[in-house]
């Protein structure tokens, strides 16, 4: 019986194709490749972490050079990716020269990405203290804006590490399927990739990619979404033995960074607020006191989604404003054990704002809180109804944003800068400049740094005014009177 000519060629071309097809493809669909990534990860002095998600259960090995022409190839680590870990692997290249770029790439079962031809460029953090940038945000939702104009501005703005703080994306789900393929989706937005290639990535998370909006640690799902987590980042490290969560501590340029997790061991939001309410556990908050009196850097940066300061201390409120006798149990601790130097960030109100909690009043020194909010969401007028304890300046709500802080640690006198940047790059405030000096027991600072039209509205409420309720220009029609009641 005679095959047919069309059909005999379809088979016998296969054949030929697949007697090229190296051994190590057996059982992967397609030829081996990057389905996302790579990111780069923890950074330090002498090593570089690569996190990188494959197209199916192979090896995964890195190679890294001085050269972009990798004239001397130096072999990286090497990884299986496993379908039980969604195919990310994280890899380290290792005994590394501070401070200094090194070309990476990646091969799949042996070969080169057919879609990524060009090595990567990274470069390992410095030994010491530094002169180095570090942006962060969050609430970045691809649903909402699948563009991301936003990254074109953090590129710009150079910065030497990224912190991701929370609602990094929208899954709202307890279904596994959903945070993978929505982690997946993020890191393919083109004006993103270039920032994952070649600058440290760290995150924490809040409600909306650890479980359902407002989520607390009672929620049944957390451990697997712990577990995808995990998979799709490549930070230092993830809570400690025996306490699981997403908490750790990154060393950079002579600052220490303490990213905390918010969700994992959260008490509910409506649980009345005494000493028996926690948000962060009993044995991470032990672990970052214990932190706290270890270090000794000039500047330590607490990390966390949610807002410091009294502002979402509303009906609805999921920030540390209804966890109010756990956050002044820590601020009592860093003023009774004089740790000096602390500064807070954090995410999710979707308005960039830079508050302060004037703990110069209790003996303490004032403690600012750094958010930046959203990254990739519709922005939003809370403030209308919301009052911090102090606004160093008023909040931005017309665009997204960015927040940017500058350390220099070279000189006598360390400095870090803080500004907001809106979807353009432009600085939407006048900056805020700290030193070491403003962060130190008995010192006052908050009325010198904020903004003398705050101060005014901060006088008008104490008076029992609406916060923004008189603020018309001369001349203005006259407008309803706010009584700061919220809606």
């Amino acid at each position: 019986m005679k095959t047919p000519r069309r059909t005999f060629l379809k088979s016998t071309g296969l054949a030929a194709l697949f007697s090229f097809v190296p051994r190590s493809w057996a059982g992967v669909l397609g030829y081996p490749r990057a389905l996302q990534g790579p990111m780069i990860g923890a950074p330090g002095p002498h090593h570089f972490t690569v996190w990188v998600r494959a197209s199916g259960a192979f090896e995964v090995t890195l190679e890294y050079s001085t050269d972009r022409e990798f004239k001397t190839v130096l072999q990286g680590a090497r990884a299986t990716a496993k379908t039980e870990s969604d195919c990310c692997v994280v890899l380290r290249a290792e005994g590394l020269q501070p401070d200094t770029t090194y070309w990476y790439r990646l091969k799949y079962a042996g070969e080169t990405d057919r879609h990524q031809f060009l090595p990567q460029r990274t470069r390992t953090a410095p030994a010491g203290a530094a002169d180095f940038r570090v942006a962060f945000g969050s609430c970045c939702r691809i649903q909402f804006d699948p563009d991301q104009r936003i990254w074109n501005a953090v590129r710009g703005l150079e910065p030497d590490m990224f912190f991701w703080l929370g609602d990094n994306i929208y899954a709202d789900s307890d279904q596994r399927a959903a945070l993978v393929d929505l982690y997946g989706r993020g890191r393919t937005v083109e004006r993103l990739e270039p920032l994952l290639r070649s600058t440290p990535q760290l995150a924490t998370w809040d409600d909306h990619d650890f479980g359902y909006n407002d989520s607390d640690g009672h929620s049944p799902y957390k451990a697997e979404s712990l577990q995808v987590f995990k998979n799709f980042w490549a930070n230092p490290g993830y809570g400690e033995a025996g306490n699981p969560g997403v908490y750790f501590k990154q060393h950079y340029g002579g600052v220490d960074f303490f990213v905390l997790d918010g969700r994992y061991h959260r008490d509910r939001t409506d649980k009345t607020d005494d000493a028996g309410k926690t948000m962060l556990g009993a044995v991470q908050k032990a672990w970052l006191k214990r932190e706290l009196k270890a270090s000794r850097t000039p500047f330590k940066v607490l990390a966390i989604g949610g807002g410091w300061s009294t502002a979402e201390n509303e009906k609805g409120g999921d920030s540390w404003g209804v966890y109010l006798t756990e956050r002044d149990e820590i601020f009592d601790f860093i003023r009774d054990n004089g740790i000096g130097g602390v500064v807070c960030i954090s995410g999710d109100s979707h308005m960039g704002e830079l508050n302060c909690i004037p703990r110069s009043q209790q003996g303490g020194y004032d403690i600012y809180d750094f958010c930046s909010s959203p990254l990739a969401q519709m922005p939003a007028n809370k403030n209308t109804r919301q009052a911090p304890e102090v606004r160093v300046r008023d909040t931005w709500t017309r665009s997204v944003n960015v927040g940017l802080m500058r350390f220099d640690m070279t000189g006598d006198k360390p400095t870090l800068t803080y500004t907001l940047h809106d979807v353009l790059g432009e600085s939407v405030w006048e900056p805020l400049v700290l030193t070491p000096e403003d962060l130190r027991n008995g010192v006052s600072t908050w009325e010198s740094k904020s903004d003398p039209v705050e101060l005014q509205r901060l006088e008008r409420f104490k008076r029992g005014g609406g916060y923004y309720g008189q603020d018309v220009p001369e001349g203005w029609p006259s407008r309803p009177y706010y009584d700061g009641s919220s809606d």
